[in-house]
C-alpha cells in the first residue's frame, strides 16, 4: 500500500480512491489467509478452478469473513458456471455470451454478479477484450442483462517500459471510462471501477485515473510456474 499511497500522492490524488486487489494466483490458501491477517480483502484470481479451490479453502479457514473475489483471467464459455457460483467480481467479459451465461448461472440466492468490461486499449494482437469502439455497445447489452451489475472497465496493455507511454494508453481507456460514465444511462448508476494497472505500471495507471490496481509479486513475492 506504501507504492499505492506514492504513486497517488504525485498524482494529486486521494489514496482512498484507489484500491488494491491482491493477485494471489499460483499462491495457496495460507498466502491468502497471510494478507487477510495484515488487512487485505480483496484478491483476484486468474485460473478458475485453481480460484474456486482457494476460495473454498480460505472460507472454511474464515467463515463469515467479508472478503471479495475477483476473477480476472480469461473466461471460456463452458467456464462461466463456476465463475458465476463462486465469484464476486468479474472484469473479464468481452463478449456479450460470456456476461448471459454468467447471468443465467448467478445463483439467486446470491448478489448481483459486479463485472467490469475488458477493453483491448491499444489494440494488442495478443490481447483479450472488445475493441474501443464497440465497448459502449456492449456494455449497455450487458447492463439489460439480470443478476449483473455492470460496474466499469478493465485494461491489460501490452507492456510498454516508457512511463509516458504507459500513461498515454492508461489516459485512453480512462477517456473512454469517462465517455461511458457521463451517458448517466440506465443500468449504469453503478459505473465507478476503472481496473488498471499492475506491479509493473501500477504508477502511470494511478497517475491516469485507475480506481483500482491488481498486485500480484508486489504483495505476495515472486511466483513459481510449473513446469509445462
Amino acid at each position: 500500500m506504501g507504492r499505492i499511497a506514492q504513486a497517488c500522492q504525485a498524482a494529486g490524488r486521494d489514496p482512498a480512491q484507489v484500491g488494491l486487489l491482491a493477485v494471489s494466483k499460483t499462491f495457496g490458501a495460507d498466502a491468502v489467509l497471510e494478507a487477510v491477517a495484515a488487512g487485505q480483502r480483496a484478491f483476484g484470481e486468474n485460473y478458475i478452478q485453481e480460484g474456486v479451490d482457494k476460495i473454498a479453502a480460505v472460507r472454511a479457514a474464515l467463515p463469515g469473513a467479508a472478503l471479495q473475489w475477483h476473477c480476472i483471467g480469461p473466461i471460456q464459455s463452458n467456464k462461466t458456471r463456476p465463475v458465476a457460483e463462486h465469484f464476486d467480481w468479474v472484469h473479464t467479459v468481452d463478449r456479450l455470451k460470456i456476461a448471459e451465461r454468467l447471468s443465467a448461472q448467478r445463483p439467486d440466492h446470491l448478489p448481483p454478479l459486479q463485472i467490469c468490461i475488458q477493453v483491448n486499449i491499444d489494440g494488442g494482437p495478443t490481447k483479450s477484450g472488445v475493441a474501443p469502439a464497440e465497448a459502449l455497445d456492449l456494455v449497455r447489452a450487458v447492463a439489460k442483462l439480470p443478476r449483473l451489475v455492470v460496474r466499469g472497465l478493465m485494461g491489460i496493455p501490452d507492456h510498454a517500459p516508457e512511463f509516458e507511454a504507459q500513461l498515454a494508453i492508461h489516459r485512453s481507456a480512462r477517456a473512454l471510462f469517462d465517455q461511458m460514465a457521463a451517458l448517466g444511462e440506465p443500468g449504469l448508476e453503478h459505473f465507478d471501477t476503472l481496473s488498471l494497472g499492475m506491479t509493473a505500471d501500477l504508477d502511470a495507471a494511478i497517475q491516469a485515473g485507475s480506481t483500482l490496481v491488481r498486485v500480484g509479486t508486489g504483495v505476495f513475492g515472486g511466483r513459481t510456474y510449473p513446469a509445462a
